[in-house]
């Protein structure tokens, strides 16, 4: 990982995986949308699930992260449907609310498109900001820029940045530029949308007062 050295306080114990899938080691374990897991980690404390899209409530993937005890966290609206794959130790949660679960503090963002259709702001999808080891760190989901974004207060803000069904690479630097976390990582781009001059792209858009880093 390059980046400086406060970069990389930031990011100890991050890894970007496929897609949008974010790994968090800080005291807990926390995964963002499972998706395309390598083996079977079984070492997840809290999984947060931003939206139904097979890319990111993968049951397969959850499974290999999960272990006894695992609570996962998603939005109302996909309760249900993680209910009858057979998950238990589900947290519903809603947009614009704040929790505190076993020690975890965290709050919900809404996460929509706006001019395409794939994820409607009635779904009530969510992204989130977790609060972990002094950190504040920002998992935007599927989403397009909204104006919701300037009321994040976050360390670090991972940015969707592939295009087509989420911001492309010069809205995600908007979107940062809007946020003004202290580090961006681009992510959702090279696998299932984008491609991977869509992360070179997100630097060269960033406000100079971000600094972004590759994961990818």
């Amino acid at each position: 990982m390059k980046g400086s050295g406060a970069a990389q306080e930031l990011l100890k114990g991050v890894r970007l995986m496929k897609n949008a899938s974010v790994r968090i080691e800080r005291g807990k374990t926390i995964y963002f949308d499972p998706y395309m897991i390598q083996g079977c980690e079984n070492d997840a404390d809290f999984i947060f699930i931003s939206h139904s899209h097979f890319d990111h409530y993968s049951p397969d993937d959850i499974r290999k992260v999960s272990r006894q005890g695992t609570v996962l966290i998603a939005p109302e609206s996909c309760i249900n449907q993680i209910k009858s794959d057979g998950f238990d130790n589900v947290f519903a949660v809603r947009p614009l609310e704040s929790y505190e679960f076993e020690g975890l503090r965290f709050s919900t963002v809404p996460m929509y498109n706006i001019g395409k259709q794939f994820h409607t702001r009635e779904s009530s999808w969510v992204g989130y900001i977790v609060y972990i080891d002094g950190i504040s760190c920002y998992f935007a989901g599927d989403t397009d820029v909204i104006p919701e974004m300037k009321d994040i207060t976050a360390d670090v803000a991972f940015l969707p940045a592939g295009g087509t069904y989420t911001m492309t690479a010069k809205e995600a630097a908007e979107a940062a530029g809007m946020i003004r976390p202290k580090v961006a990582v681009p992510m959702h781009y090279a696998d299932v949308a984008g491609t991977m001059e869509d992360g070179a792209d997100f630097l060269k858009e960033l406000d100079k007062s971000v600094e972004g880093v590759l994961l990818k």
